[in-house]
């Protein structure tokens, strides 16, 4: 129906904002449609079979992966070690000997002045396997290793000339002992028990790490 002489016509006017708004509609639901994916968990996808070989290794490797947790020491308080007291029992290191010697420290001295109490150094048949392993080049710290003053102690297992595996299981199974050594790896592995105090050298003074605090109070 047109409107006056020159009107305009509502009925086309209409079919057309109709037809514009379908239009519209149809773009905005195009826009929003999701393209549909199956699940991982579908009963219709078929699981590759998996090598028997492959399916034991994957079976000792899970079985690997089992941490076992070590009995914690009756002597320890969180990281407070209450078994530790003078007379003080330390495991000598092979380059702790080596390293004295080139900075011309006296062991027993030193360790004294140090620990402010009666010492008692402890070396190992693997620091002695060490050592004698090292040559002619290092026969004054095996000669300064055999003094009488130092307490011997058998390896912790039979045969063992890793002088570092025998440091670490020696204090991991007693924590009556303070591991003196200038070995880095040896006290970033050491570093991870606790209640086991370390002695280092450093500006030509022995200096202690980790004693438990009023330990000398």
């Amino acid at each position: 129906r047109r409107v006056g002489g020159g009107g305009v016509d509502l009925r086309g006017a209409w079919a057309r904002a109709c037809r514009m708004g379908k239009q519209k509609r149809a773009q905005t639901k195009k826009f929003a449609a999701t393209k549909r994916m199956i699940s991982p968990n579908d009963s219709r996808i078929k699981k590759p079979t998996l090598n028997p070989n492959l399916a034991e290794k994957q079976a000792r490797q899970r079985d690997k992966e089992v941490n076992h947790v070590g009995q914690t020491s009756s002597s320890l308080f969180f990281s407070h070690n209450e078994s530790l007291g003078p007379p003080y029992h330390v495991l000598i290191d092979t380059n702790f000997i080596n390293f004295s010697i080139q900075n011309k420290l006296d062991i027993m001295r030193s360790l004294m002045d140090c620990l402010y109490a009666k010492v008692t150094p402890c070396i190992t048949e693997a620091v002695m396997a060490e050592l004698e392993k090292l040559g002619p080049k290092y026969r004054v710290a095996l000669r300064l290793a055999k003094d009488p003053r130092f307490e011997r102690l058998p390896a912790m297992r039979a045969g063992n000339t890793y002088a570092d595996d025998d440091l670490v299981e020696r204090v991991s199974a007693h924590r009556i002992y303070i591991v003196a050594t200038c070995d880095k790896d040896l006290k970033r592995r050491l570093r991870k028990i606790p209640g086991v105090p370390l002695i280092t050298i450093k500006e030509r003074r022995y200096q202690v790490e980790r004693m438990p605090e009023g330990q000398f109070t």
